[in-house]
């Protein structure tokens, strides 16, 4: 599987779970079911049922939106456990149908992305990266240069 659809697969899953925890929770599970029937119609029901399953176990189904006192995914395993699940699924519905890959891209950039900042206020930027053995891990919401010898 080329690293591209794994990237999107893992961006749509931290998304996907970022959505579930919030409001508009709605949007994103009828987005999500959607690319389902499309491509696996059969699997449908179990990903509407996971859906509503997850949004509860993380604790948004109690009337509770995500907000800046939502804990990290660093924070919180079972939210890092969830996001881990759905990131597989995805990869999973793209190592099957990888000309899936234009709608799910739109579902992230139209479905799935945080709502609209009201004017004057700066939309936050949330990054996570896992690093493990002897690996780098250079994250920057703009300019990096590095270097090394």
């Amino acid at each position: 599987m080329e690293a591209e659809l794994l990237t999107l697969a893992s961006v749509a899953g931290t998304a996907l779970v970022n959505v579930l925890a919030s409001e508009t929770w709605e949007r994103g599970r009828d987005a999500v079911v959607g690319l389902w029937r499309r491509a696996q119609p059969d699997r449908t029901a179990d990903v509407e049922s996971d859906l509503v399953e997850d949004r509860e176990l993380l604790g948004a189904g109690d009337g509770r939106a995500a907000d800046a006192t939502t804990p990290s995914m660093d924070e919180d395993p079972l939210r890092a456990a969830t996001v881990d699940a759905w990131r597989a699924r995805f990869v999973r519905l793209l190592a099957r149908h990888p000309e899936f890959a234009p709608e799910l891209r739109r579902m992230v950039d139209e479905e799935l992305a945080p709502p609209a900042q009201p004017s004057g206020r700066q939309p936050s930027v949330v990054f996570n990266a896992h690093a493990s053995g002897n690996s780098r891990v250079y994250q920057s919401a703009r300019d990096q240069h590095i270097t090394e010898r």
